[in-house]
């Protein structure tokens, strides 16, 4: 790796309990991994293992701290949780999948897809602008604080999602475009002015 650069391992958290087999918008809904879940947070672990990390960080909710927690196992840090790096707040659809929130607001989830950047969910749901308000200062400081070293970010299939739109200077109507599996691993490295982005929903 250049000696000028950061570089974020950027994980999303292993699966849930409510997955069941299918999307739900937990959102801020602190939910905990399944064992399955644990074991791909491991797994992620084991592969990080020898990579000198010198910083964990991950969201407040405690399915991206046990993540963080399991990497950071192996380097001795003690990791820090941060809520700016919490997943997109779903208003009332938290806890619903797909088809229940179709079922119960059809006129909201139509809207919502015609304009993802900035529509917000009812009851306290954040649009991909809001998201990105404070998930990429969070990240910024993340990466000045590690400059020339390497650090992880446990954190959310949509914040991740929101990091690499940043990174890779789309456009966040492109979220959808950028798949972040349970358990995966990005690679980002930020170079004064840029980012070059290594690797994407490495799934391990």
């Amino acid at each position: 790796m250049d000696d000028r650069a950061t570089r974020l391992f950027l994980v999303r958290h292993g699966e849930v309990t409510n997955h069941r087999g299918e999307f739900r918008y937990n959102g801020h809904i602190d939910i905990d991994l399944t064992e399955r879940g644990l074991s791909q947070m491991k797994v992620v672990a084991h592969r990080l293992s020898d990579e000198p990390i010198k910083g964990i960080y991950s969201s407040d909710l405690i399915r991206t701290i046990r993540g963080a927690e399991a990497i950071a196992n192996r380097h001795g840090i003690s990791p820090v949780a941060d809520a700016r790096l919490k997943e997109v707040a779903a208003g009332r659809w938290e806890g619903l999948t797909f088809n229940e929130v179709h079922e119960r607001f059809p006129d909201e989830s139509h809207v919502r897809f015609e304009d993802l950047v900035n529509y917000r969910i009812k009851e306290g749901g954040e649009s991909l602008r809001d998201v990105a308000a404070r998930v990429i200062p969070a990240l910024n400081e993340i990466v000045s604080r590690h400059r020339g070293e390497n650090a992880v970010i446990v954190a959310h299939g949509g914040v991740n999602r929101v990091i690499l739109c940043h990174a890779l200077n789309l456009p966040l109507e492109n979220f959808f475009r950028l798949e972040q599996d349970y358990g995966c691993l990005n690679i980002i490295d930020f170079f004064d002015g840029t980012a070059v982005v290594r690797l994407v929903n490495g799934v391990i």
